[in-house]
């Protein structure tokens, strides 16, 4: 397997909870809107991290508040949210309005606005006029957009710009249409090519790498040799961060889910129970009260 250049040495097991807890991005005591230094600096100390996509201003203070600090508003919305069958039909207007909506509801959390497909494939100069409106119109801290090589020259001149940039490569579901969802970097060229899209991105200043469906030896390896942190999602244990899809982690999407989903709560089957009972409680007459009546 290919090899990148080695990252820093990684302090020992323990040195987090033994000197710097108290920055710890989950459990520390940071109040204030938490940054991309931040998220380097747990690099560096070998913290782990968590992520959750959010969509809404409700949803997104109740992750603020739990202590998440970093939330995708992930064009993932497409699927979860407006009924598309796909991420690709997602415009900017709706996800500027999306992510406007997740800061207005945090106040500590690092928020990263997605780029939609077609918002940053032309070229650079579009990538910048898009991330543009997130930051300028939505208030993102970060933007975050598909493709390794490939989106090189987008993602160095976000940067050289001022806007922080989270890349994504393996799975990337803006290419349904050409790749399908499945395992990518399996074979000794796809992981060589997943590499140097790890390397590409980090070279171009990008922050962090989500690395999605990829096998968890290959995330391990791209993890040990970055010096940004990797965030997976279907990429086993060892990636720096971890991020699900917040309608799957709390059970509230229909149908299978993914292998790499581990279900926290059962929504779906607490609001379906109580959506029940609201109508029975209409037709049999036994709501509204006379304490829920205004005289």
């Amino acid at each position: 397997m290919t090899q990148l250049s080695a990252a820093p040495k990684q302090p020992a097991e323990g040195a987090l909870k033994a000197t710097d807890s108290s920055k710890a991005l989950y459990g520390g005591k940071i109040t204030r809107r938490i940054t991309v230094r931040d998220i380097t600096a747990a690099k560096e100390r070998g913290e782990k991290w968590p992520m959750l996509t959010a969509y809404d201003a409700m949803t997104a203070s109740v992750f603020d508040e739990a202590g998440i600090p970093v939330m995708l508003v992930g064009d993932s919305a497409g699927n979860c949210h407006l009924g598309y069958e796909t991420t690709v039909p997602v415009t900017m207007d709706e996800m500027t309005m999306l992510s406007a909506a997740v800061v207005r509801g945090t106040s500590r959390a690092l928020i990263v606005g997605d780029l939609p497909f077609g918002s940053y494939q032309e070229g650079p100069v579009q990538a910048l006029r898009s991330a543009t409106r997130l930051v300028k119109e939505a208030g993102v801290g970060a933007v975050k957009l598909e493709g390794g090589e490939r989106s090189h020259r987008q993602i160095e001149l976000l940067v050289e710009s001022g806007i922080p940039v989270m890349a994504h490569i393996g799975l990337t579901p803006q290419s349904v249409n050409a790749m399908g969802y499945r395992v990518q970097g399996r074979g000794e060229e796809a992981a060589q090519q997943l590499l140097r899209d790890a390397k590409a991105v980090q070279d171009a200043g990008a922050f962090a790498v989500v690395l999605e469906l990829v096998p968890a030896e290959l995330a391990a390896e791209v993890t040990r040799t970055l010096h940004i942190p990797t965030v997976g999602i279907g990429a086993g244990p060892e990636t720096d961060a971890q991020v699900l899809v917040w309608t799957d982690m709390l059970g509230l999407t229909g149908g299978k889910m993914p292998k790499f989903v581990k279900q926290y709560a059962d929504l779906r089957r607490v609001m379906g129970d109580a959506a029940k009972a609201f109508a029975e409680d209409v037709v049999g007459g036994t709501f509204p009260l006379e304490e829920h009546s205004v005289r």
